[in-house]
């Protein structure tokens, strides 16, 4: 950013980077989605959706007080089975370590195995702010025993009960970050909601479809590369290549006839239009690429590294 934007903002301005970690699957795209007020990343009810570090940029004034915030929501914590998940971790580590403030997401299912993620944080001095989330799931009694075993278990600067589905406590959990946050010029200029371009979310959403219409390892083994995206005056073109390991998946995913794959098209083309807000043209191609997720170069390519 340069001294001349810098000047811009008042001295007492606030901004900073807020990391959103957990287990796969306890909420952590829904509880980002809501407090920037986008829908910015997967949500699906398979875990492992998110695999990159995803950035949301919120902007506003609070008390009189200019603010930016910098969300980013994480991959779930799990042990490493391939090189993907290896640099999926670097991703969490990498958004701990920029942390102004920590947003540990658990939830009320969670049966206490987060001592990974638990060590990871105590090493660390930023504020974390524990939020257990799908409490509308959940029965008074329920709620009351998690805040108990995490106030003996864990050294929380705020534990809070939230659900992300519903908007639950989510004006609490911001009060929480905001009178955490440092006094800084923005990071990004006010008119970004993201550090990721139209491309990622492109892929993002057709990578979405594909967790929705397909079982077992199909979508744990696809990746979409976007080879082209043209954007005319009155419509998107979009090209994407969808990567899997083996024949067998790649027939899976084209389906008898190239049923699956044209009715995963629809359903990404649907969306991709209420996402740019356009009419968009997609292609796609499915392409076997053998073990991907275990070449470090095929996953540079694919940006998985920080």
């Amino acid at each position: 950013m340069s001294t001349e934007t810098v000047e811009n903002f008042p001295a007492d301005h606030k901004a900073g980077f807020v990391s959103i970690v957990g287990k796969p699957n306890v909420g952590k795209s829904t509880l980002m989605n809501q407090l920037v007020g986008e829908r910015l990343s997967i949500i699906t009810a398979k875990a492992q959706t998110t695999r990159h570090r995803i950035m949301g940029i919120l902007n506003g004034t609070h008390n009189g007080q200019e603010f930016q915030l910098v969300y980013s929501d994480t991959p779930g914590i799990i042990k490493p089975q391939y090189k993907l998940h290896e640099s999926m971790m670097s991703f969490v580590r990498g958004s701990i370590e920029d942390a102004d403030v920590v947003l540990f997401v658990t939830d009320i299912f969670e049966q206490h195995d987060e001592n990974d993620v638990i060590a990871r944080l105590q090493k660390s001095d930023v504020p974390v702010l524990l939020l257990i989330n799908k409490i509308d799931q959940a029965t008074q009694q329920q709620v009351e025993e998690k805040m108990t075993y995490w106030q003996e278990n864990f050294n929380a600067q705020e534990i809070m009960p939230i659900s992300a589905l519903n908007g639950f406590n989510i004006d609490r959990v911001f009060e929480g970050i905001i009178s955490r946050l440092p006094q800084h010029p923005p990071y990004f200029p006010k008119d970004e909601l993201t550090d990721k371009p139209e491309r990622f979310f492109a892929s993002e959403i057709i990578r979405e479809k594909i967790f929705l219409n397909y079982k077992k390892e199909v979508p744990y083994s696809s990746e979409v590369v976007i080879i082209g995206f043209k954007e005319k005056e009155d419509i998107i073109v979009i090209q994407s290549e969808i990567l899997v390991e083996r024949a067998t998946q790649r027939a899976i995913l084209l389906g008898e006839g190239g049923k699956m794959i044209k009715k995963t098209g629809i359903m990404a083309r649907e969306e991709l239009e209420r996402f740019f807000g356009k009419k968009v043209f997609l292609e796609q191609f499915v392409k076997v690429e053998p073990d991907w997720r275990q070449k470090e170069r095929m996953l540079k390519r694919l940006g998985y590294d920080e």
